[in-house]
């Protein structure tokens, strides 16, 4: 989409995130799960939202999704779909408009979310008539071709999720996320609990798929080579927070920020040097009392009293690569 300002076009991102924040409320105080999150994407990009376990990745995808749990609460800021801000809506509105209609989700652990006592070609029929008006028989022939489309032999529409092997049951879940012909894709963790060869065919059919229909995908791993292979732009996430954000390329090749450092330094390159690999040092802090400065300053090897008392923002390192670190300029591999 396009819009004209002051004499001028510009092009206005598929999906824009603005300063998000969602956390979850215990009894010791509120979790803070996103925060102050922001990044774009265009129309058939790829982004990777990589970090440990525990970083906040699941939390920002849910949020996006507005398919939070009753101690979950949006906080603050925008999430804009072609300019709608879509957490201003209502959950009827959500479910109508935006939900696998424009934005799906393969969700991790998605080998679980079949219903077992259903025929899996069912259940996917029954997730387009709850949101198109058409009858059964269309809906089922539209099953059929998605069946096909992700690998799965149109005889397989009256198996029962237990007859599937785990790849086929992913392949099913990708099928039910592509249903409603959506912009954007969220796959979360979509290889968990799959054996080595299937991961890569999994994989292979999300890029196939995400190419062929120019979709924008929002990839969530901790796997930094699968974020190397299939993203446009990554954004590292540490706490909660975005810590560095910018072309996949440029992040993996020139470094600003010591967790990336860290990640990078602590996964195996078989193309490169042999050489020790690396682990951070100690675990993700509480984000019901997050430390006062940076918040990797307790386990990053550069810290300084500046970064244990003053948060830095997530800015400039070097054009289109920011950094959240007060030294990002004198960072390298």
């Amino acid at each position: 989409m396009q819009e004209i300002s002051q004499g001028k076009i510009s092009k206005m991102p598929l999906l824009e995130v603005k300063d998000l924040q969602m956390y979850f409320s215990t009894k010791e105080g509120p979790v803070h799960a996103v925060d102050s999150i922001s990044f774009s994407l265009e129309k058939g990009e790829v982004i990777g939202l990589a970090g440990e376990s525990g970083s906040g990745k699941t939390s920002i995808a849910i949020t996006l999704l507005g398919l939070l749990p009753a101690n979950g609460k949006i906080i603050g800021g925008n999430v804009l779909v072609e300019n709608k801000d879509i957490t201003k809506l209502s959950e009827a509105e959500l479910s109508k408009e935006i939900r696998w209609k424009r934005i799906s989700l393969v969700s991790q652990g998605a080998m679980n979310s079949l219903n077992p006592v259903f025929r899996v070609g069912d259940q996917i029929k029954e997730s387009i008539l709850a949101h198109e008006s058409m009858d059964k028989s269309r809906a089922e022939d539209i099953v059929k071709h998605l069946l096909v489309e992700v690998g799965i032999p149109v005889d397989r529409y009256n198996s029962f999720p237990h007859e599937l092997s785990g790849g086929m049951k992913q392949r099913s879940i990708i099928a039910m996320a592509l249903a409603l012909d959506p912009e954007i894709v969220i796959a979360d963790e979509p290889t968990t609990a799959l054996d080595v060869i299937v991961q890569a065919q999994i994989l292979v059919l999300l890029r196939n798929l995400q190419k062929s229909k120019n979709m924008a995908m929002i990839l969530i791993t901790h796997d930094l080579s699968l974020v190397a292979e299939m993203c446009n732009k990554v954004a590292i996430i540490y706490a909660g927070q975005i810590v560095e954000y910018g072309p996949a390329s440029r992040i993996f090749h020139n470094p600003k920020h010591p967790y990336t450092i860290g990640l990078i330094k602590a996964f195996p390159n078989i193309e490169g040097k042999r050489t020790r690999l690396l682990s951070i040092s100690g675990s993700p802090p509480d984000l019901i009392h997050p430390p006062q400065g940076c918040r990797f300053a307790p386990r990053c090897p550069y810290a300084t009293a500046k970064c244990t008392s003053e948060m830095p923002l997530l800015e400039s390192a070097e054009p289109n690569h920011d950094a959240r670190c007060w030294y990002a300029s004198e960072m390298h591999l």
